[in-house]
């Protein structure tokens, strides 16, 4: 597994010699959607690095309330509890978008993460922008209509995978969102309608990217792209 071969980004980032503290851990992985990754305040016993994909970290409420607080694809990695000196997330994860990379134990990256400080720095930085932008869905999910809302998170998995289709359903969408399932069904046909996306059963292709990020009014920007080289159009 040659670090240049890789096509996850953090991995890639890294020095050789923080990457060689990794190598004899990381393992090849296939997700199929749906496949858990993390389970809240069940301690992690394993973290991954995506190569295309997406996993979702998703928190509940309630009555099995749900919304996505952040997604994570070929940009970083899972166990971000783990970089931060913590076993136990709060949110749970799982995949979304089918997916494949790399997993290794979370002992096995302790381990490697005291003994290089610049491993430490590298996957703390990474840690700092998922958790820049939890934050700024939050204040989207507050602040933003659902179509806009929708155009920003079509925007963010279409950052993450190759392509432009999306394999993806109303009703995950819905859950995604915070939404009701018929607001994300109007959401849809009001994008599709406006020539940005073209939608049919659990598939959507992005059409019109450039006039994606104008919906969003500023919900899709600098944050969004910052750690991932996203392309602007």
């Amino acid at each position: 597994m040659p670090q240049s071969s890789l096509r996850n980004e953090l991995l890639k980032s890294l020095s050789q010699e923080d990457f060689e503290l990794l190598k004899p851990s990381l393992r090849h992985v296939e997700l199929a959607i749906k496949t858990s990754l993390e389970e809240a305040r069940e301690p992690i016993q394993d973290v991954y690095f995506p190569e295309w994909g997406i996993a979702s970290v998703v928190a509940t409420m309630s009555g099995n309330r749900q919304i996505e607080v952040g997604i994570i694809g070929r940009d970083g990695m899972t166990g971000m509890t783990v970089v931060l000196g913590d076993s136990t997330p709060p949110n749970e994860t799982y995949i979304q978008v089918a997916s494949a990379g790399s997993k290794m134990p979370a002992d096995n990256l302790r381990s490697a993460m005291s003994k290089s400080p610049t491993l430490r720095s590298s996957l703390l930085r990474y840690a700092n922008s998922f958790l820049a932008q939890a934050s700024r869905t939050a204040l989207v999910n507050g602040y933003s209509k659902i179509e806009e809302r929708l155009a920003r998170w079509l925007l963010m998995v279409h950052d993450r995978v190759d392509g432009n289709k999306l394999q993806l359903t109303h009703e995950f969408l819905a859950t995604m969102l915070g939404a009701r399932r018929p607001g994300v069904t109007l959401a849809l046909n009001m994008l599709e309608y406006r020539g940005l996306i073209h939608a049919k059963r659990a598939e959507i292709t992005i059409v019109d990217r450039a006039g994606l990020m104008k919906l969003t009014g500023g919900a899709y920007g600098p944050e969004e792209a910052r750690y991932l080289g996203a392309p602007s159009a």
